[in-house]
């Protein structure tokens, strides 16, 4: 959904705020964030890509599914910290955008579910990886030269 899509045409008092991203306030269509969010989302397709994907949690666990740690419990083990709330919030985003796939395995008690990478999860995860080796290589070069 681009961020030009939130933005309302009447000028009525319901449509004073843009539409929030997920787990976001409200930003109010008059303000300087507004403005900067439509122009990215107007002038660079590739924001919102990466707004979608880097949302806190959402690649680590698709990287976990993708490696073996496909169980509620299990990715629940390796990241502690994360909340059961966001924990299944973002397996759903991940099965709902078709980058995992969810099924339960009934003849378990209790009902255990598994969550398993579909294609265009495995596609991401390689994108995902390539990027990781470029910055490994290139990234310290880089912040020498503009930063050194």
């Amino acid at each position: 959904m681009l961020v030009s899509q939130y933005f309302s045409i009447n000028n009525s008092p319901q449509s004073e705020y843009v539409k929030p991203a997920p787990m976001a306030s409200k930003i109010k269509t008059s303000s300087t964030n507004a403005h900067n969010l439509k122009v990215l989302a107007d002038y660079c397709d590739v924001n919102e890509t990466l707004k979608n994907i880097s949302q806190r949690w959402k690649m680590s666990l698709l990287y976990n599914i993708t490696n073996g740690i496909q169980h509620f419990g299990q990715l629940k083990k390796a990241f502690p910290t994360l909340s059961d709330q966001i924990l299944s919030k973002r397996l759903g985003e991940l099965v709902a955008e078709g980058l995992a796939n969810k099924s339960c395995i009934s003849d378990t008690i209790p009902q255990q579910t598994l969550y398993t990478p579909t294609c265009k999860g495995n596609a991401l995860i390689r994108i995902i990886l390539e990027l990781q080796r470029w910055g490994n290589k290139d990234w310290p070069h880089i912040q020498q030269q503009c930063c050194g």
